[in-house]
């Protein structure tokens, strides 16, 4: 049993000052106001010396940890996000791997991370099979760029199983529907997202009722339609800013070249608080920094070899201080953002708050976002101070 004490504690709308927190069976068992706490002799305490304390971080949208991708080291990759805060991470597959790697790939995560003690891994999130060629990171090495057919996804449906929690798609792409059925006869809980799609809003809300919502890196990889030469056209973008039950997911970099920070503050006032996701999205590409002025401290985005934005370097601790320094938003926020909206877009109910019985799962922060302490199933795992 472990108690924090001394915090200030985060909650989904406000601040509790000067608190303690009682986690017990890997849970949240009680918390409340210093001057209110019982006797603590059957605890191991932990004073927080009056620093945040919020619930885990969930970044339901990465490849890599560290500069590794998961498929290759596992267990470095998942660590390495553990050190900065985030106590539940989606592993990210992506499309420019053929059937048989990608099948190997599932293994080779799940065989590491599932079940064991101190995991973070929370399931999958499939940016694959089928995106719109057209749109992508490494494009050029997509071998899902004929038609949508079962014998070639089927045996990846089989594999993810139950621990597929989202599959990313472009509802454009013909025969993406029976695609949408099988994955849900897999798994029925799983999440669908609209990513590297030119899809309009009719095609992406035809999905909807079978669980599509969720855009994936919102504004990144996604089609314009031009209907009319000297107008903008609708699409993916306009979808998702449009039908609130979908999230946003926003990669939040330094300078502000995946999401622009005007855009980044025009999409928390349309989407509102309670549809904001942040994502790492870090990846391994090593492609140049294109030449330009353009790029100019864009310390923490990464390109592939034909020039184009390839995710990031980024770690959700830091997205969340880039988030601040671009929209202003507070702590209550930005754990609404990286825990509590993320775990319920992806249907993880029983953390991302601080709430009685939910996984008492922490994170120890300073006014800025810098880890201090990781807590997972109610042990110390990270110290970092």
């Amino acid at each position: 049993m472990l108690a924090i004490i001394n915090a200030e504690l985060v909650m989904k709308d406000h601040y509790i000052p000067e608190a303690y927190i009682l986690l017990k069976d890997g849970k949240i068992f009680d918390y409340g106001l210093m001057k209110k706490v019982g006797d603590l002799s059957e605890y191991e305490v932990v004073d927080a010396k009056g620093a945040y304390v919020g619930p885990g971080l969930v970044d339901i949208h990465t490849h890599a940890g560290g500069g590794r991708w998961f498929y290759e080291d596992p267990e470095f990759a998942s660590k390495f996000m553990l050190e900065h805060g985030t106590t539940t991470v989606l592993p990210t597959l992506y499309f420019n791997m053929p059937k048989e790697k990608l099948v190997e790939q599932v293994d080779i995560v799940r065989d590491a991370l599932k079940g064991k003690e101190g995991s973070n891994f929370g399931g999958f999130y499939m940016e694959t099979p089928y995106m719109n060629p057209k749109f992508g990171a490494d494009r050029e090495n997509n071998p899902w760029k004929g038609p949508v057919c079962k014998d070639d996804y089927q045996p990846l449906l089989d594999k993810a199983g139950e621990d597929a929690r989202v599959w990313v798609l472009a509802p454009e792409r013909e025969g993406i529907e029976q695609f949408v059925i099988d994955a849900k006869k897999a798994n029925p809980n799983v999440r669908f997202s609209v990513g590297h799609s030119e899809a309009t809003p009719q095609q992406i809300e035809e999905l909807m009722p079978y669980g599509l919502c969720i855009g994936t890196h919102h504004t990144n990889a996604t089609g314009t339609l031009e209907i009319y030469p000297e107008c903008r056209g609708i699409c993916v973008d306009e979808a998702v800013n449009y039908n609130t039950d979908i999230y946003a997911e926003i990669i939040s970099d330094t300078i502000g070249i995946h999401v622009n920070p005007y855009n980044q503050r025009l999409i928390r006032r349309i989407k509102g608080d309670d549809k904001i996701v942040l994502i790492s999205d870090a990846c391994v590409f090593d492609g140049p920094i294109p030449p330009g002025d353009l790029y100019d401290g864009a310390i923490d985005i990464l390109f592939d070899f034909e020039g184009e934005i390839a995710g990031s370097k980024l770690t959700l601790d830091q997205a969340c201080r880039n988030f601040m320094k671009h929209t202003g938003a507070s702590l209550v926020d930005l754990f609404k953002f990286a825990s509590r909206n993320p775990a319920k877009a992806v249907g993880l109910n029983d953390r991302g708050e601080i709430r009685k019985g939910l996984k008492a799962d922490l994170v120890v922060v300073d006014h800025k976002m810098n880890v201090q302490k990781v807590v997972v199933d109610g042990k110390v795992v990270v110290e970092n101070n």
